[in-house]
């Protein structure tokens, strides 16, 4: 959606999961959509017969979490192969992948390595004698020779969705490519929002407390860590920014799920049995709200449930969720509770996509 909403048309959407691809159809915003219900690695690109300017895509990111297994490039989840497959027969002009900040890892750093000299040569492809490691020696002596410039040039970055005016902390890794053909001059859009700045609102201006008309008497009090930082800030001038989206900035205008029977928003049902253990907290009201993960019960963490003003804790509705993400209060989701969460955990948000992908749409347009 955020690719689509920053000016490009899409030629073909691969997804395998049936709930994922009932959603896109039953939503005005993606329902004409070209969607393919299919596992990518059963898909033959041949069949996409015209240029395209962008590839996107998110690999499983379970196999390099830091909540998962670990296994990285041994996990069949692995999907990076697919990826480099899809810009091989492809050819795009540009790509974006998007996966955890994980993979950049100690542990990975081998094979994310690896995977960014696919990214910049594809046409190299691996032998079927060959394992990765053997694979990557060549990679690097091709790389490094002069016979041949990288077929991609290739970026990679972190970004932080609070950074983008997100309500979320959403750390990701975004791998952004161009054809060598491109003469393109690219680099990562420049943040717009900042923590300094809701510091600054909430306790030297004050007025964020009176954007949610909090009085005086009911205003929390300063955490230690808010503290210390506001005490590094030496001006509010040398952050040029607004000031980062909180979970009560999404809440602003959203009836209670307790208090909203006719169903005024849709998937904004209330789901109870949210509660607070070691390691299992909740998102705070008054900074952006933990990632959102593809799961509820025992989600490290707590991250699909916040503390309300009165300390107790509930799980967001899917509409709440859906606002963290981006998506607009009329997008309905298909499936259970836990099919939902898992497409919205899954999710790239709307806003931060649209950002990345405008830049590329400007840069292509050059």
């Amino acid at each position: 959606m955020g690719i689509s909403a920053a000016g490009f048309n899409h030629s073909a959407v691969i997804e395998r999961d049936e709930y994922a691809c009932n959603t896109l159809r039953r939503n005005k915003y993606t329902k004409d959509w070209p969607i393919i219900q299919s596992d990518v690695a059963n898909f033959d690109y041949s069949q996409i017969n015209c240029h395209i300017a962008l590839l996107s895509g998110g690999p499983p990111c379970q196999p390099f979490s830091t909540a998962g297994r670990h296994k990285g490039h041994t996990d069949k989840r692995d999907m990076f192969p697919e990826a480099i497959r899809a810009i091989r027969e492809v050819r795009p002009r540009a790509f974006i992948i998007e996966n955890v900040k994980g993979i950049a890892r100690t542990a990975f750093v081998p094979y994310f390595s690896y995977t960014l000299l696919q990214l910049q040569h594809p046409e190299i492809q691996r032998k079927h004698y060959e394992d990765w490691t053997d694979h990557k020696i060549r990679l690097e002596r091709h790389h490094t020779s002069t016979r041949s410039a990288p077929l991609y040039n290739v970026l990679f970055d972190t970004l932080n969705a609070a950074d983008f005016g997100i309500p979320q902390k959403r750390e990701r890794l975004f791998i952004v490519g161009f054809r060598n053909d491109q003469n393109s001059r690219w680099s990562f859009p420049q943040k717009t929002h900042s923590l300094e700045e809701l510091l600054v609102s909430k306790w030297v201006t004050k007025r964020y407390w009176d954007t949610h008309k909090i009085s005086k008497n009911k205003i929390p009090p300063i955490s230690l860590s808010e503290k210390r930082s506001l005490e590094k800030l030496q001006s509010s001038a040398l952050f040029p920014h607004k000031p980062w989206q909180t979970t009560r900035d999404m809440l602003i205008d959203l009836v209670d799920s307790k208090q909203d029977p006719r169903g005024t928003f849709i998937n904004h049902e209330f789901k109870k049995g949210a509660r607070q253990y070691k390691g299992h907290t909740g998102s705070l009201l008054d900074m952006p709200a933990k990632t959102i993960k593809a799961g509820f019960h025992g989600v490290p963490g707590g991250e699909n449930m916040f503390i309300k003003d009165d300390k107790t804790v509930r799980y967001f509705t899917v509409r709440e969720l859906a606002r963290l993400q981006g998506f607009p209060d009329d997008y309905v989701f298909s499936g259970s509770w836990s099919r939902t969460l898992k497409q919205l955990g899954n999710a790239v948000p709307v806003g931060m996509a649209k950002i990345v992908a405008k830049s590329l749409m400007e840069t292509l347009a050059d």
